[in-house]
């Protein structure tokens, strides 16, 4: 069988991802477009969905595991008065509800006293989520539903915006990784009374990766292996910590906060390094070459 050759092209690519296409239906194209199969995302975006999707290319697909679990921001509408079968515009109605008295005054309350700060969800049947080695959408589409366990979040902001039209709420939440927008929305309507459901769902941040930063689709941008990690501190090695980093050693722990990213005098990726349980700081990825 022949050997598989080694990427030759590294990068973080902050794509836009249009509405109608799967996380992975993107990869796909970016394999075509960019010429690498080496290709991965951090955090899926249900197809309905838009907005960033964080991509790593080359090598850079190793430091994906530091971007999945990042903060993320979301902006969409909340529709009061219909449940759907999937929680968002995509499903079939399953309940309706007559909560034209409902106020924004009176949905700012209830998500400030419920939905801010630690709370419990459980993940919708329609979620990518792996139960028993199969997707919890797969399950749904043959009308099998299982027990899910909740989940602890954090809701950092939610923002009742306003009424653009009777029954629709825009709002603005940033929350933690895993968090499932959709549920919120059906909670919402619970929470009020009666039903709600979710559309026009769209991803404007992750952590400090920005929309206005976001290329389209059809004409990517590249960005160098280092933005992967930006929001971690930085480290430049010298030759002898090059060296011990090539054989995987510990070091002394570095006085910026954990993770570190070690670079070398160009700004080439060399590893990524946390702390250990004795304090050192300990190799968690290390580059077989400096990656730029």
């Amino acid at each position: 069988m022949a050997r598989r050759r080694p990427p030759t092209r590294h990068g973080l690519v902050i794509v836009d991802k249009p509405s109608g296409m799967t996380s992975h239906d993107v990869i796909n194209v970016l394999r075509k477009q960019l010429g690498e199969r080496r290709i991965g995302h951090a955090g899926t975006l249900d197809p309905d969905a838009t907005g960033i999707l964080l991509v790593g290319v080359g090598y850079v697909t190793r430091l994906l595991t530091f971007l999945s679990g990042l903060d993320k921001t979301y902006t969409g509408q909340i529709v009061l008065g219909s449940a759907t079968s999937t929680l968002d515009s995509s499903g079939t109605v399953t309940a309706t509800h007559d909560m034209s008295h409902i106020t924004l005054e009176e949905i700012r309350r209830v998500v400030a006293q419920n939905f801010v700060g630690e709370i419990k969800q459980v993940p919708p049947m329609v979620s990518a989520l792996k139960v028993g080695g199969v997707r919890l959408h797969e399950l749904a589409r043959q009308g099998v539903e299982v027990e899910r366990a909740e989940r602890a979040l954090t809701i950092h902001e939610f923002k009742v915006l306003e009424m653009p039209e009777p029954g629709v709420v825009n709002v603005e939440v940033r929350c933690s990784s895993g968090t499932y927008i959709r549920s919120l929305a059906d909670d919402l309507g619970r929470a009020l009374g009666g039903s709600a459901h979710l559309r026009n769902l769209r991803r404007t941040a992750v952590s400090d990766f920005q929309q206005s930063e976001a290329s389209p689709l059809e004409d990517v941008v590249v960005h160098p292996p280092i933005t992967a990690v930006r929001t971690m501190s930085r480290v430049v090695a010298d030759q002898a910590m090059q060296a011990m980093i090539k054989n995987g050693r510990e070091l002394e722990k570095f006085d910026s906060p954990a993770p570190w990213v070690l670079v070398d005098e160009n700004n080439s990726v060399l590893a990524i390094y946390e702390q250990s349980a004795s304090g050192r700081a300990k190799p968690s990825v290390v580059m077989a070459n400096a990656v730029s």
